[in-house]
């Protein structure tokens, strides 16, 4: 049995130091699995996800960039045209914090000007170094979205992608189409897996 949706398209990327938890983020919001050993991206990696929010359906293009410095370079070719980032900071690490507020001026002078942008810490698992008052001060100023979630744990971590696509207006779609028929046996290519999250809820912050 088929429905009627509005199909809208959103890319959205993930900034942020080697080993705050980027690759760990992404794979846990779609595949619901976290592993101590996943190996750090070269370059970008993308994946494609849907998300169905009730009124329509979005298509997420996620990409994951390298935090390696060597890799600098290349990553504003990934995060043009972002609609939505995460700039991503390790809790237990004060200097992945501070390079995430380099993160966020680069993208607002770089990026997308009107591109939605959440500051994430991650691995509240552990031990925290960088206080969450201070890092939401931060957010406050900078009108940036703010959470906190584990990877590890997955805590925080659906709430994060499903606070920021709902942040984004449908008016800044890549490709809106309007009544589109969708089922669930309609075959899409896609790089990782298609999904289909459901939620009609308001996320929490942290």
């Amino acid at each position: 049995m088929s429905e009627k949706k509005n199909v809208f398209q959103f890319k959205v990327v993930l900034l942020g130091e080697s080993a705050v938890g980027k690759s760990s983020m992404v794979v846990r919001f779609v595949n619901n699995t976290f592993s101590e050993k996943i190996e750090s991206t070269i370059g970008a990696t993308y994946t494609n996800y849907e998300i169905d929010l009730g009124v329509h359906l979005v298509k997420l293009q996620i990409w994951d960039t390298a935090g390696q410095e060597r890799y600098h370079s290349l990553t504003p070719m990934y995060y043009r045209g972002a609609k939505g980032a995460f700039i991503v900071y390790d809790i237990t690490s004060y200097d992945s914090f501070e390079r995430a507020q380099d993160w966020v001026n680069e993208l607002r002078s770089e990026g997308s000007p009107d591109a939605k942008i959440m500051l994430i810490g991650n691995k509240i698992d552990l031990k925290r170094v960088v206080k969450k008052e201070e890092a939401m001060k931060y957010a406050q100023d900078e009108k940036l979205l703010y959470y906190e979630c584990s990877a590890k744990s997955g805590i925080g971590v659906n709430d994060a992608f499903l606070e920021l696509t709902k942040s984004i207006p449908i008016e800044m779609a890549d490709i809106p189409t309007n009544e589109i028929e969708y089922s669930e046996s309609d075959d899409e290519i896609k790089i990782d897996k298609k999904r289909r999250k459901n939620n009609n809820n308001n996320g929490g912050c942290c």
